[in-house]
Protein backbone atom coordinates (compact mmCIF):
# COMPACT_ATOMS: atom_id res chain seq x y z
CA UNK A 1 0.00 0.00 0.00
CA UNK A 2 1.19 3.30 -0.82
CA UNK A 3 1.56 6.51 1.89
CA UNK A 4 1.30 9.53 1.03
CA UNK A 5 2.90 11.98 3.87
CA UNK A 6 2.54 15.76 4.26
CA UNK A 7 3.14 17.95 7.02
CA UNK A 8 2.30 21.89 6.96
CA UNK A 9 1.06 24.41 9.31
CA UNK A 10 -2.06 26.20 8.75
CA UNK A 11 -2.66 26.86 12.58
CA UNK A 12 -3.15 30.62 11.42
CA UNK A 13 -5.25 30.06 8.72
CA UNK A 14 -7.71 28.64 10.98
CA UNK A 15 -7.54 30.23 13.98
CA UNK A 16 -6.52 33.58 13.15
CA UNK A 17 -4.77 36.39 15.34
CA UNK A 18 -6.10 35.01 18.39
CA UNK A 19 -5.05 31.77 18.86
CA UNK A 20 -3.16 31.47 22.27
CA UNK A 21 -2.31 27.93 21.06
CA UNK A 22 -2.23 25.16 18.68
CA UNK A 23 -1.94 21.06 18.93
CA UNK A 24 -0.63 18.71 15.79
CA UNK A 25 -3.93 16.96 13.88
CA UNK A 26 -2.77 14.21 12.10
CA UNK A 27 -4.79 12.45 9.66
CA UNK A 28 -4.68 9.09 7.80
CA UNK A 29 -7.56 8.46 5.12
CA UNK A 30 -7.40 5.15 3.33
CA UNK A 31 -9.66 4.65 0.23
CA UNK A 32 -11.17 1.96 -0.49
CA UNK A 33 -10.20 -0.82 -3.50
CA UNK A 34 -12.16 0.13 -6.59
CA UNK A 35 -11.33 0.02 -10.41
CA UNK A 36 -10.63 3.90 -12.34
CA UNK A 37 -8.71 6.50 -12.04
CA UNK A 38 -7.17 8.15 -8.69
CA UNK A 39 -9.64 10.18 -6.86
CA UNK A 40 -9.93 13.49 -5.83
CA UNK A 41 -10.13 13.91 -1.80
CA UNK A 42 -11.16 17.22 -0.13
CA UNK A 43 -10.76 17.82 3.49
CA UNK A 44 -12.22 20.54 5.45
CA UNK A 45 -13.87 21.92 8.74
CA UNK A 46 -17.06 22.98 9.21
CA UNK A 47 -18.70 24.92 12.28
CA UNK A 48 -21.55 23.57 14.52
CA UNK A 49 -23.69 24.88 11.84
CA UNK A 50 -22.20 22.64 9.05
CA UNK A 51 -20.84 25.75 7.36
CA UNK A 52 -17.78 25.34 5.73
CA UNK A 53 -15.42 27.35 7.35
CA UNK A 54 -11.54 26.03 5.96
CA UNK A 55 -9.74 23.60 3.95
CA UNK A 56 -7.14 21.28 5.45
CA UNK A 57 -5.97 19.39 2.14
CA UNK A 58 -7.24 18.51 -1.47
CA UNK A 59 -6.08 15.81 -2.91
CA UNK A 60 -5.62 16.60 -6.40
CA UNK A 61 -3.92 18.94 -8.61
CA UNK A 62 -6.10 19.60 -11.59
CA UNK A 63 -8.11 22.67 -10.43
CA UNK A 64 -10.82 21.96 -12.99
CA UNK A 65 -12.22 18.67 -11.46
CA UNK A 66 -12.53 20.28 -7.99
CA UNK A 67 -16.01 21.26 -8.68
CA UNK A 68 -17.03 17.49 -8.55
CA UNK A 69 -16.50 17.62 -4.69
CA UNK A 70 -19.70 19.48 -4.34
CA UNK A 71 -19.82 20.42 -0.68
CA UNK A 72 -16.10 21.56 -0.34
CA UNK A 73 -16.61 23.28 -3.82
CA UNK A 74 -19.46 25.18 -2.71
CA UNK A 75 -18.25 26.47 1.16
CA UNK A 76 -14.92 27.39 -0.78
CA UNK A 77 -16.08 28.89 -3.62
CA UNK A 78 -13.10 26.87 -5.22
CA UNK A 79 -11.09 30.24 -4.79
CA UNK A 80 -7.36 29.31 -4.99
CA UNK A 81 -6.91 31.42 -1.73
CA UNK A 82 -8.73 28.57 -0.19
CA UNK A 83 -6.41 25.52 -1.28
CA UNK A 84 -2.79 27.42 -2.51
CA UNK A 85 -0.29 25.72 -0.37
CA UNK A 86 -2.72 22.83 0.74
CA UNK A 87 -2.77 20.52 -2.46
CA UNK A 88 -1.05 17.57 -3.76
CA UNK A 89 -1.45 14.66 -5.61
CA UNK A 90 -4.70 12.56 -6.37
CA UNK A 91 -5.03 9.02 -4.26
CA UNK A 92 -4.92 5.65 -6.13
CA UNK A 93 -7.17 2.84 -5.01
CA UNK A 94 -6.47 1.15 -1.57
CA UNK A 95 -3.57 3.71 -0.83
CA UNK A 96 -3.77 6.24 2.48
CA UNK A 97 -2.97 9.95 2.59
CA UNK A 98 -1.36 11.40 5.17
CA UNK A 99 -1.45 14.87 6.30
CA UNK A 100 -0.50 16.71 9.18
CA UNK A 101 -1.84 20.17 10.38
CA UNK A 102 -1.51 22.18 13.41
CA UNK A 103 -5.11 23.89 14.50
CA UNK A 104 -5.75 25.88 17.53
CA UNK A 105 -7.02 24.14 20.87
CA UNK A 106 -10.28 26.85 20.79
CA UNK A 107 -11.74 24.08 17.63
CA UNK A 108 -11.26 21.23 19.43
CA UNK A 109 -14.70 20.15 21.39
CA UNK A 110 -16.24 23.13 19.70
CA UNK A 111 -18.51 21.76 17.54
CA UNK A 112 -16.06 21.59 14.60
CA UNK A 113 -16.68 19.12 12.37
CA UNK A 114 -14.08 17.37 9.55
CA UNK A 115 -15.32 16.27 6.32
CA UNK A 116 -14.94 14.75 3.61
CA UNK A 117 -15.48 14.92 -0.07
CA UNK A 118 -14.41 12.34 -2.51
CA UNK A 119 -14.72 11.55 -6.36
CA UNK A 120 -13.33 9.82 -9.14
CA UNK A 121 -13.70 10.55 -13.14
CA UNK A 122 -16.59 8.61 -14.80
CA UNK A 123 -17.86 7.37 -11.84
CA UNK A 124 -19.62 9.06 -8.82
CA UNK A 125 -18.86 11.82 -6.47
CA UNK A 126 -19.29 11.49 -2.60
CA UNK A 127 -20.43 14.75 -0.61
CA UNK A 128 -19.48 14.69 3.19
CA UNK A 129 -18.93 10.90 3.01
CA UNK A 130 -17.06 11.58 6.52
CA UNK A 131 -18.37 13.53 8.99
CA UNK A 132 -16.49 13.47 12.20
CA UNK A 133 -16.32 15.76 15.15
CA UNK A 134 -12.92 17.54 16.18
CA UNK A 135 -12.95 16.17 19.95
CA UNK A 136 -10.49 14.87 22.20
CA UNK A 137 -12.27 11.82 22.44
CA UNK A 138 -12.72 11.22 19.04
CA UNK A 139 -8.62 11.29 18.31
CA UNK A 140 -7.46 8.00 17.69
CA UNK A 141 -10.80 6.46 16.58
CA UNK A 142 -11.66 5.18 13.12
CA UNK A 143 -14.38 6.25 10.88
CA UNK A 144 -15.69 4.47 7.44
CA UNK A 145 -16.57 6.35 4.61
CA UNK A 146 -19.65 5.85 2.71
CA UNK A 147 -17.93 6.21 -1.20
CA UNK A 148 -14.67 6.03 -1.79
CA UNK A 149 -12.74 6.37 1.14
CA UNK A 150 -12.71 2.80 3.55
CA UNK A 151 -11.07 4.43 6.73
CA UNK A 152 -10.29 8.03 8.17
CA UNK A 153 -8.76 8.56 11.49
CA UNK A 154 -7.20 11.28 13.23
CA UNK A 155 -5.06 12.10 15.85
CA UNK A 156 -4.52 15.05 18.54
Amino acid sequence: MKTTVVSLAVAGALAGPAMAQARELNMSTTLADYSGNKAYVAIYLTDAQGQYQRTLWVAGRKAKYYKHLGDWARGSGQRAAEFDGLSGASVGSGDTLKVSVDVADSLIDAGYQIRIDSAVEDKSSNRAEVKVPLTLDGSGKEHAGSGYVSAFRYEL
